[in-house]
């Protein structure tokens, strides 16, 4: 399986998060990406979610 790269940021840039995992798809790594945010709490945050090819699969401002 692909692996992507999941990472949150403060709102002034600095990374608060970077964790690698394993993904069927990019719709499936849209929704783990997503699901671990919210476990996290960091739903408020800017994040994003790329693929191994650098694909933006997820991105929040």
């Amino acid at each position: 399986m692909p692996s992507y790269t999941l990472t949150v940021f403060e709102k002034d840039g600095q990374k608060l998060l970077e964790e690698t995992f394993e993904a069927a798809d990019d719709s499936a790594a849209r929704e783990q990406g997503e699901a671990r945010i919210n476990t996290l709490d960091y739903s408020h945050l800017p994040s994003r979610v790329v693929s191994p090819i650098g694909k933006l699969v997820h991105f929040h401002r």
